[in-house]
């Protein structure tokens, strides 16, 4: 519990000191219009409340990332609290500030046209087609995860009750992605935002309440999970691609424009995107915590479960045993909710990212049917594919991981090219340094996992060491690059 309590308390510091160090970096400008006053078009471009902004940002950022990756990621010990801590700070609330303001600046552009702008036309195409895929990615796992939960609590846990949770919230999915951001996403995220931090502090209490003999950092870092799920895997890039969204996340860069769309003002850019990051590794520190509980140290039979329970069961029994009935509820709320508004607020990405790059007005209701239609169907069809599969979930969500973690990749060497051509000194090592980390993680991972090309996990740390190494190499040339056409300009 020491470790736990040492690691909150980083996250709060790393707001309050390496927020305001990247804040400075990036310079906000306070006077300057953003695109929700200078493009307001009562659909997309809509100025909101600062505090709905970042509830909404929290929200669609959040899904089930910060909680089933968490509880996954538990399983390989308290090297998890680390990768959170660390992750958050330096690698995924810088990336999701960044983008966001960057985003901002440049009239609420959607992802692809910032890594066109700095990495070239040729990687926005190819980035374009990866969004793409992320996203309906994003919208199949967010439909798969919470019917599995309503289908446990409101139906008997049978494939007909959990087929029609999915018909349901499918069609949730069509109408939030074709109305105004202020008719629904402005109105109900608020209260699911409420619902999700509601339940990561009830919990936390009942952490402290409990004190459970948890695995501290100090008792070591190997992995601690042969007995639940993990064996095998070896922490490094495994535990980096599935605790994704409570440290650094593509994913989150795909939505933070939706949201730079909205903001009033540039210097609001730091509560918004670099805290609502900081709140999702809150979550997911005290999710690692209670499955730390629940794996280790009794949790599981204290619930009336085992340790081979699979995430969303651990959400389901935990929070029932823990809250009480009216606790349970909103708290389970608050992990329904927080999938299901991350898959529409992704399909809503999907469309605006579609029809920037297709020139395609979106204000018109007609405009909006000829992207939404055609983009439903391939996310049905993806997501029926993988609900006929008896391993559909975890099959899904690893390759989701993998290519969350990949489109981090393009986001951080956009930044960094970005700082580089703007600012002085060192600056973009803030981003270029977890580029170079982050490109490790996602190409090791692709050739070591079953999932990719199964090389020997003994070889992952010497592939992750030479990938580090070149991509090092790398930023260094870039570096030496921009210097000398800087000398040859004065």
């Amino acid at each position: 519990m020491i470790s736990l309590i040492l690691s909150l308390i980083a996250l709060v510091l790393g707001y309050l000191l390496y927020g305001r160090f990247v804040e400075r970096i990036f310079g906000p400008e306070r006077d300057r219009p953003t695109p929700a006053i200078s493009k307001a078009d009562g659909v997309d471009y809509v100025a909101l409340p600062t505090w709905e902004v970042f509830m909404i940002q929290f929200l669609n950022i959040a899904g089930t990332g910060p909680i089933f990756g968490a509880i996954m990621g538990a399983k390989f010990g308290p090297a998890s609290y680390l990768w959170i801590v660390f992750g958050c700070i330096f690698a995924g609330a810088v990336h999701d500030y960044m983008t966001g303001m960057l985003s901002l600046r440049k009239g609420g552009v959607g992802l692809p046209e910032i890594i066109g702008d700095y990495l070239g036309q040729g990687t926005k195409k190819v980035v374009l087609l990866f969004t793409l895929l992320l996203l309906v990615l994003v919208a199949a796992v967010f439909v798969y995860s919470p019917a599995i939960i309503l289908g446990d609590i409101a139906g008997d846990g049978t494939s007909r009750s959990m087929m029609i949770w999915v018909g349901v919230i499918f069609i949730y999915y069509f109408v939030a992605t074709m109305l105004p951001i202020d008719k629904i996403i402005a109105k109900v995220y608020p209260i699911f935002a409420f619902a999700l931090i509601f339940m990561a502090l009830a919990l936390m209490v009942g952490l402290f309440v409990k004190w459970p003999s948890i695995p501290e950092i100090w008792d070591g870092l190997a992995n601690r999970g042969p007995s639940v799920g993990v064996k095998g895997q070896p922490i490094f890039p495994c535990l980096f691609i599935t605790i994704a969204c409570g440290a650094i996340s593509g994913f989150h860069a795909t939505q933070s424009p939706l949201m730079a769309r909205c903001l009033k003002n540039e210097r609001l850019g730091r509560p918004v995107f670099y805290g609502s990051m900081i709140t999702e590794g809150l979550v997911a520190l005290v999710w690692a915590a209670v499955s730390s509980y629940f794996f280790f140290d009794g949790g599981a039979a204290e619930c009336g479960s085992d340790i081979t329970a699979a995430a969303p069961t651990v959400v389901t029994t935990v929070s029932k045993s823990w809250l009480g009935i009216l606790g349970g509820v909103l708290a389970i709320l608050g992990v329904v909710a927080a999938p299901i508004t991350s898959g529409d607020t992704a399909l809503r990405s999907t469309r605006l990212i579609i029809a920037d790059f297709l020139k395609f007005d979106q204000k018109p209701v007609r405009n909006r049917l000829l992207i939404s239609v055609p983009l439903f169907i391939v996310t049905g069809l993806l997501l029926w594919f993988n609900i006929a599969d008896t391993n559909g979930f975890n099959t899904i969500w690893r390759y989701f991981g993998w290519a969350n973690q990949t489109l981090a990749v393009f986001s951080l060497w956009a930044v960094t090219v970005y700082l580089l051509k703007n600012k002085k000194g060192l600056r973009y090592l803030i981003s270029g340094i977890p580029a170079a980390f982050m490109t490790a993680v996602s190409v090791t991972f692709i050739l070591v996992d079953n999932v990719g090309f199964g090389v020997k996990a003994e070889a992952a740390p010497w592939i992750g060491l030479i990938t580090f190494a070149l991509a090092g190499a790398l930023l260094s040339g870039m570096k030496m690059r921009h210097d000398s056409r800087q000398s040859e300009n004065k």
